[in-house]
């Protein structure tokens, strides 16, 4: 069956704002909505991480998010949370603080590793992806570090994600370039200049319901990312 989640570190060592949510976390399964959007990974699937991060801002909790460069051949001009594929012999965590570093310059050392989400297949890019959560104990400067891989890199307090001025709906139309069977909508974020769609949106979404902050939002407002075809809006 699928691995669940688990805590990977001891409340002791977490802001009080994170204790509800790794609590939640440890054993946690997705939930159904995400399991219909998650199909069983094929054998040969890769396997990847992604951190999200998260840090005692100046107004409460923020997130570290980048925005992916316009000139990488998957997901191009995407927001993201840092991360990549494993390297040999490297397990989630070390993947994903790698990643974050290579991408934004961050310190590893300054990151508490707080719980790993259940994994997640992603059928575009055939990822494996573990998504790790983690508290930024000592935030440092973080700047995009290659400008083939990261275009921007942004922390966006978590009560503008949760505000409902801010969310709405990304709907993808069949066929076309990206050659869907069906419709597809994903929660989506209009912050920081970007629109936050897809995978990363769903676990923002996950993130704001496990960490207590969610309230009720318009989901038939349709958001559409810069640069998307009319038809993307409707």
């Amino acid at each position: 069956g699928a691995q669940p989640g688990r805590r990977l570190a001891d409340d002791a060592v977490l802001p009080a704002w994170m204790r509800p949510m790794v609590d939640r976390l440890d054993g946690a399964t997705l939930p159904r909505w995400v399991l219909h959007a998650t199909p069983p990974a094929p054998d040969d699937a890769r396997r990847s991480a992604v951190l999200m991060l998260l840090a005692n801002g100046a107004t409460g909790p923020d997130l570290l998010l980048t925005q992916r460069s316009a000139l990488l051949r998957s997901h191009a001009g995407q927001p993201a949370f840092p991360g990549g594929a494993l390297e040999v012999g490297e397990g989630p965590v070390a993947a994903a603080l790698r990643e974050a570093s290579e991408e934004t310059g961050l310190d590893p050392d300054s990151v508490i590793p707080a719980a790993m989400l259940p994994p997640m297949y992603l059928r575009p890019s055939r990822f494996v992806v573990r998504p790790v959560l983690a508290h930024w104990r000592t935030p440092g400067p973080v700047r995009p570090v290659d400008p083939h891989e990261t275009d921007r890199v942004v922390r966006v307090p978590v009560a503008e994600l949760a505000d409902p001025a801010h969310r709405g709906t990304v709907v993808l139309r069949p066929g076309g370039d990206r050659g869907l069977q069906r419709e597809l909508r994903t929660p989506a974020f209009d912050v920081a200049g970007l629109v936050v769609w897809g995978f990363t949106a769903g676990l923002v979404d996950l993130l704001l319901e496990w960490g207590g902050w969610a309230v009720p939002w318009d989901r038939d407002r349709v958001l559409a990312p810069a640069g998307w075809p009319v038809d993307a809006r409707r």
